[in-house]
């Protein structure tokens, strides 16, 4: 089986992935139509072309436009619905997406219709196309520690939806350390925990996620290698590193595919993962990441299942369901 045919024919595992980020352009044009919500573009390729950003906020500016258009629960659903499509195609078996929640309440949508419609989408997908997901509820780091509060307050009647909290949106000057107290009230209500740290930020962020926030993933962490204590740690713990090769090209984490360190990590002994974190802006779903850094990089065969291997030992499922996976994955040839 050659390197592309090898890709397609994986299971896998996605860790990192931002649901409002999955919003195609066609999807978000007839949603603002069919709401009557006005949008500053006349097209489908009118949004497209916003699409072309050059940095994290100019990306989020246009995130946050598009999820304006995001109203009613069977918005969230058609949003959700796509991209389980998406993953059919791309072979992603389990999915545990991201939602932000603050994005909409903030303009009034109530948390409920967020999550009613994510969830009927979720259960779709496993009766109809054979796709397990989980939600990650995260925080927008931008907002205050207050705001946290009431968004995790408004979470507590779901708990049995959310399987973990995170904290996502812009990095800089807005480190772990300002939601310690949040994440501390998340994990005693019996929340996991996640966190974005080491993208933008240093690798400072990614220690203070592991000591303050306590996380069990590290949602990107690729400058964690600007610190061998911390690749130290990141090892004897396994703790896992949720990549995401695509979005760290498009945002200039690095300036080109062949430069990514995801290879070397991988070889150190890093449980690096790879997703497509907000794959209709950072140019590809899932099997796109693969087949970038499967070419820019040189992987081996090998190479390619141990990061497919590694997405089903990081996620939050059963250890049963891991070692089918896994076991899948092993007989491949």
């Amino acid at each position: 089986m050659n390197r592309n045919e090898l890709i397609r024919a994986l299971p896998k595992a996605e860790l990192h992935v931002h649901i409002e980020g999955t919003f195609e352009p066609e999807l978000m044009f007839a949603i603002a139509q069919r709401n009557n919500i006005d949008i500053p573009y006349k097209s489908v390729d009118e949004v497209k072309q916003a699409y072309n950003f050059h940095n994290l906020q100019s990306f989020l500016d246009i995130y946050y436009a598009g999820a304006n258009v995001l109203v009613h629960e069977q918005d969230f659903y058609d949003l959700a619905w796509a991209y389980f499509e998406k993953c059919a195609e791309d072979k992603v078996v389990h999915t545990e997406m991201f939602f932000d929640p603050q994005t909409h309440t903030d303009r009034g949508v109530a948390f409920a219709t967020v999550i009613n419609g994510l969830q009927r989408a979720c259960d779709d997908a496993k009766t109809k196309l054979g796709i397990s997901s989980q939600l990650i509820m995260c925080f927008l780091r931008h907002l205050s520690e207050e705001a946290a509060f009431v968004t995790l307050e408004q979470a507590l009647p779901y708990k049995d939806q959310i399987i973990a909290v995170g904290l996502d949106s812009s990095e800089l000057d807005h480190p772990p350390s300002k939601f310690e107290r949040v994440f501390a009230q998340a994990r005693e209500a019996g929340f996991l925990i996640v966190a974005h740290a080491g993208e933008e930020g240093p690798a400072e962020y990614v220690w203070e996620a592991l000591d303050l926030l306590k996380v069990n993933r590290i949602d990107h962490g690729v400058r964690s290698e600007e610190d061998a204590k911390l690749l130290e740690r990141l090892i004897a713990e396994k703790m896992p590193l949720t990549v995401c090769p695509l979005s760290n090209l498009k945002l200039c984490v690095v300036d080109d595919m062949a430069e990514h360190n995801i290879q070397r990590l991988l070889q150190k002994g890093v449980h690096v993962t790879v997703n497509s974190d907000d794959p209709s802006y950072f140019g590809g779903y899932m099997n796109d990441n693969f087949f970038a850094i499967a070419e820019s990089l040189d992987l081996s065969n090998d190479e390619l299942k141990q990061l497919a291997k590694n997405s089903f030992e990081a996620s939050f499922i059963s250890d049963s369901e891991k070692q089918k996976w896994i076991r899948q994955i092993d007989a491949l040839a």
